[in-house]
């Protein structure tokens, strides 16, 4: 016991030297985690034509970058609290830094698969679970609740500037190298990172293999399915997609993603009480804390990817402004972000992390509500600012919070599987924000697209029955000059075509409207699980018995 007290004051000395340059650290680290997707979906094209591939191809690079992180982040969070919380972060730097590397250099799409897709991600799920168990050995409990919120804001940051990064490389120079520069960032790092503190590692125990296939396995195939959605249908097989037993894809790879999960925690329970190490303790899902942090962090990715995938699109389609425009349109949501993360904690240190959590998700709410409110045919881009501060308030109230409630439910060693678990939460989230969001969207476009063309007396009912035959399966969310090639290319007369081209403008603002009320749908619904969010802050009173769900 004296000896563990003695490394406790040793890492809490080591740490107080240099908090500052140590959180600025593990907050580089996850800039860059969630810089990438943001800049290669800004570049998509111009990386299809630069490897000789097509849009599909690079956007199947992506959704393997997303399955690689989802599927693996358990294991990742498992073998930072086997072998070190900073050593996994150091090897997980190096890995990524190789795929960087690999992808600034690929000729082709195959090894930039390799690169990014895999050896990035790889990488990735060895640093974004480390991050959190190093936050919990080098901060007291009384400063890591402003350092979590620091951590969480740089990765809204990357999202919010990884398209005025992307736009500005690509426009001027090659989208190469922002993967390049990644590599430089990485070595500083690594040299950075060597004043961390952490944990002395006890005795190693088993990695439970079947466990790491299976719950690898289940999650992979529930977030393909959820990926895959737009492309298959959530339950009927949208038109020329491949189903089973007249059903889509997607909700067999869902079924089968959660059977196997189901699989997993009996796996893991049947370890647990034969006295063996499993990959996850279901013990600890018992604990209310914790899990009312992994749901609500699952919400707020959830709600916080759908916006950063429908703002965009109504500046960039809708109004037609450049990746970097419309980057810089959405910074006012990381200023304001960046000042709740940090300033909450501090102006607040005492508050009760439950009032301000349903605090954070009343803003989340109220700013996607006056979003829907300012949407209207016409709008300029001048409509997104307040609403984008209030959304930007909101999430930073909750990543002042919920990180600390997370971790603080569990002894520090145990930190990294829960860095593991917290970050598989968020990556579902992230996933199932965009795919609910884009179908939601697809959906009130098409239909509001049909219902319009169909009531308006000035198109010929030829083409009415030809759109809602090859509108069948979804209408495209593209731009009104890109409709308007298409149209002077199939020869529609120009008074058929300036009213096809007004519908769609009428039907983009209702199916981004349609998108957006789900997600404040979804922030209504997390409300009803801050119940498990603890009233007073971790640390502020002596540690309870975790108490069951």
């Amino acid at each position: 016991m004296a000896r563990q007290k003695t490394s406790g004051a040793k890492v809490a000395a080591v740490a107080a030297a240099g908090a500052g340059l140590i959180l600025f650290t593990l907050a580089a680290g996850q800039f860059l985690m969630a810089l990438d997707s943001s800049v290669m979906n800004v570049s998509i094209a111009t990386v299809a034509e630069d490897l000789g591939t097509t849009v599909q191809g690079v956007q199947t690079a992506i959704t393997l970058y997303t399955l690689v992180m989802a599927s693996l982040m358990i294991l990742g969070g498992k073998i930072g609290g086997m072998i070190g919380r900073k050593r996994a972060f150091s090897i997980g730097c190096i890995i990524y830094g190789c795929g960087s590397l690999t992808t600034a250099l690929a000729p082709n799409l195959t090894v930039l698969i390799i690169g990014w897709s895999f050896i990035e991600g790889i990488g990735a799920v060895l640093i974004m679970p480390a991050i959190v168990g190093l936050v919990a050995g080098n901060f007291p409990p009384s400063g890591r609740a402003r350092a979590y919120g620091l951590i969480a804001s740089a990765a809204a940051i990357a999202i919010a500037v990884g398209p005025v990064i992307g736009g500005f490389m690509t426009t001027y120079f090659s989208w190469r190298y922002v993967f390049a520069g990644e590599v430089i960032v990485v070595l500083a790092i690594l040299v950075l990172a060597r004043r961390a503190a952490d944990e002395p590692v006890g005795q190693r125990p088993h990695l439970d293999l079947v466990g790491v296939v299976v719950s690898a396995a289940g999650l992979a195939l529930f977030v393909l399915g959820v990926l895959m959605s737009s492309t298959w249908g959530w339950v009927l097989p949208k038109e020329g997609a491949t189903s089973l037993l007249g059903l889509s894809l997607t909700i067999w790879f869902i079924l089968a993603g959660l059977f196997l999960l189901w699989l997993f925690f009996r796996w893991q329970r049947r370890l647990e009480h034969a006295g063996k190490e499993p990959l996850i303790a279901p013990s600890l899902l018992q604990h209310q804390q914790l899990t009312g942090g992994l749901i609500t962090f699952m919400f707020l990715f959830l709600i916080q990817a759908g916006v950063f995938f429908t703002v965009p699109l109504f500046l960039s389609v809708v109004l037609g402004l450049s990746p970097m425009e419309t980057g810089v349109r959405l910074l006012p949501l990381s200023l304001a972000l960046l000042i709740a993360a940090a300033g909450i904690p501090r102006l607040l240190p005492h508050a009760s992390p439950r009032r301000i959590v349903r605090v954070g998700l009343l803003a989340l709410v109220a700013g996607v509500v006056l979003l829907i409110a300012s949407l209207e045919v016409g709008a300029d881009s001048s409509i997104v600012f307040v609403p984008m501060l209030i959304i930007g308030l909101g999430i930073g109230a909750l990543a002042s919070q919920l990180g600390n409630v997370t971790v603080s439910a569990v002894p520090t060693e145990k930190s990294a599987e829960v860095g593991g678990l917290q970050n598989t939460a968020t990556q579902l989230g992230a996933s199932l924000g965009t795919a609910l969001a884009g179908s939601i969207l697809i959906a009130a476009l098409t239909a509001s697209f049909l219902t319009g063309i169909e009531q308006n007396p000035n198109v010929p009912q030829q083409m009415k029955d030809q759109a809602n035959v090859q509108l069948a399966a979804g209408a495209p969310f593209i731009s009104d000059s890109a409709l308007e090639t298409q149209l002077a290319d199939a020869d529609v007369p120009a008074d058929v075509a300036n009213e096809v081209l007004d519908q769609n403008e009428k039907s983009q603002i209702a199916g981004l409207r349609a998108a957006l009320a789900v997600l404040t749908l979804m922030g209504v619904i997390a409300l009803f699980f801050t119940g498990r969010i603890p009233k007073k802050q971790p640390g502020s009173e002596p540690t309870a018995e975790p108490e069951p769900a």
